[in-house]
């Protein structure tokens, strides 16, 4: 930044320095006839030009570089604090802002960077410069800048006050346009299903008549605003020709001068001109600024711990409690969760089964941190989660979502990502047990078959089966099954969980599931209902005594069925 200060200091000074050379030649080279030393001159002129163009070139380079280098940290910064964020912080800015902050809010503050350093560094030194060097020429003439370039200021300040809240609208905006666009492109079944596209259509398009709504009154802010600066450029070289005229006329100023005077009166303007370009830009680019910082400064409600813990050496392998566990979202009257209470072990199935809402996948995802109880203790292992080494923690739980998600790539690289070490047979023997053996090697490329975005190039059984072989490879202590087994048919999901038996014998097995026929066989089953456990046993127990479980079960089997 102090290179590019310099060499725009250099190339400015040079700018400013030519029009007083110009005036030279004309009074003392062209009215007196003098070739020589309009030669002389005019090479002088030659040499300052070209170190002012090697002075201009450099500092737009190294502008461009810094500008550049401020994007992409930026960009950086907002990636890394949002990979830290808990859903919670998530579900508050929401996808699209997010993605809206980091791409497009970061591009307008880079650009205003950069229009920065290639003319906000100079227009101040010009225009300071110009009205010292047209003092130089004439004083009297100069009187006409203590009129013109308030006027200037005014008009401007007026502009930029209008434009400020009219950017953060569009802005804004732009998040709606993002999300309902997201929405569309993710729920295209749907909307086609219930031939619902006008509807949609329409509401895709009032977001974006929004948007051109705010962006056309900015834009006629903007439009408005070089005309007006031309206006007083233009009337402001008409006084200075006419004034400057009659002091010639009257033998005070020389034609020369008044050369240098008008060109230095050009400087200023444009000088005002770049800084009036640079108003245009500050307003959006602030609110951009604002949008960026206000995610840098959130702080995850899931901090790391700053001392973490390991389990003692001879605490037990796999071990899961949960004591008294509350978990209450940001304002809400009443907790998700309350009084909650098990212990998940070793060599054990553990199911969860409820109605829907009652705190099943939320009590999943505060084993492995999504979010933070506010109120009781996790342990893994003996150690409270909070303090648990996320490293640790990382290796020890093995989560497949109730919403598999598979990345961009191929199967390999999808099954490898909690083990980039994972050997091809170790990825072959977790497809085997998930089931999903059979389609992979149907595919040409077997382990190298492509993946979209999301897995959308596959259907949602061998979405379900991708992601459970992805949890498999790691061979993790603790299995957490967030209704993982919805998407397949009866015989593959019985074929999975007796694949699954054999596999994971020695490691704890929680399944959270809708359908009894996939959790009947757990050695022990926790009903919830509204938040609260209401029921522990096995599926005899709890069939005899449990009338909330009883409920889902003869929702779903025969008396005779469920016997």
């Amino acid at each position: 930044m102090a290179l590019i200060v310099l060499l725009q200091l250099v190339q400015t000074l040079a700018t400013l320095y030519l029009p007083t050379l110009n005036a030279d030649i004309i009074d003392n080279g062209v009215v007196k006839g003098d070739t020589g030393y309009i030669l002389r001159i005019g090479g002088f002129m030659v040499a300052v030009t070209l170190a002012q163009i090697l002075c201009a070139i450099g500092a737009v380079y190294f502008s461009a570089r810094t500008a550049m280098a401020l994007g992409r940290d930026l960009r950086a910064a907002v990636f890394d604090r949002v990979q830290s964020f808990s859903a919670r912080e998530v579900g508050h800015f929401g996808a699209p802002s997010l993605i809206t902050r980091t791409t497009n809010d970061v591009q307008q503050v880079q650009m205003l960077c950069l229009m920065a350093f290639t003319l906000m560094v100079s227009a101040p030194i010009m225009c300071v410069g110009g009205i010292l060097m047209a003092l130089n020429q004439d004083v009297p003439l100069s009187a006409l800048l203590l009129v013109i370039v308030p006027v200037l200021g005014i008009i401007v300040s007026l502009i930029v006050r209008r434009m400020r809240p009219l950017f953060r609208g569009m802005q804004e905006r732009i998040d709606t346009v993002n999300r309902v666009l997201r929405e569309q492109i993710s729920g295209i079944r749907v909307i086609r299903a219930f031939v619902r596209d006008r509807h949609e259509r329409e509401r895709f398009e009032g977001a974006n008549a929004d948007l051109l709504d705010v962006s056309l009154r900015g834009g006629r802010l903007m439009a408005l605003m070089f005309p007006s600066v031309m206006l007083v450029v233009n009337v402001s070289s008409v006084a200075v020709v006419w004034f400057g005229g009659h002091r010639i006329s009257s033998g005070d100023m020389e034609i020369g001068a008044l050369t240098a005077f008008l060109a230095y009166l050009m400087q200023i303007l444009m000088s005002v001109m770049m800084a009036t370009f640079m108003f245009m830009m500050v307003p959006r680019a602030e609110v951009c600024a604002e949008r960026i910082q206000e995610v840098l400064e959130t702080q995850t409600s899931v901090v790391p711990p700053s001392v973490p813990v390991l389990p003692a050496a001879g605490a037990a392998r796999g071990l899961l409690e949960l004591d008294r566990v509350e978990f209450r979202y940001p304002g809400a009257e009443e907790p998700v969760l309350r009084d909650v209470s098990l212990i998940a072990r070793p060599g054990e199935t553990t199911a969860v089964i409820g109605s829907t809402g009652s705190g099943k996948s939320t009590l999943l995802g505060l084993v492995p941190r999504l979010f933070d109880a506010t109120g009781g203790m996790v342990r893994v292992n003996g150690v409270d989660v909070a303090e648990l080494d996320p490293e640790r923690m990382s290796q020890t739980i093995g989560l497949v979502p109730q919403k598999p998600y598979l990345f961009s790539g191929t199967i390999a690289s999808n099954l490898r990502y909690g083990k980039p070490d994972a050997t091809d047979e170790e990825l072959w023997r977790a497809l085997e047990i998930a089931q999903a053996r059979d389609f992979v090697e149907r595919m040409e490329e077997g382990l190298e078959a492509p993946i979209a975005q999301g897995g959308t190039n596959v259907s949602g059984g061998q979405r379900q089966r991708l992601a459970i072989a992805r949890a498999l490879v790691r061979r993790p202590e603790i299995y957490l099954f967030d209704d993982s087994f919805s998407a397949l048919d009866y015989a593959t999901d019985a074929r999975l969980r007796a694949a699954l038996a054999e596999e994971t014998g020695e490691a704890t097995v929680v399944i959270v599931a809708q359908r009894v026929s996939t959790i009947r066989n757990a050695d022990r089953i926790v009903v919830l209902d509204e938040g609260r456990v209401v029921g522990t046993g096995t599926h005899t127990e709890l069939m005899a005594d449990n009338e909330t479980y009883r409920e889902i079960v003869l929702s779903q089997l025969t008396e005779q069925e469920a016997a």
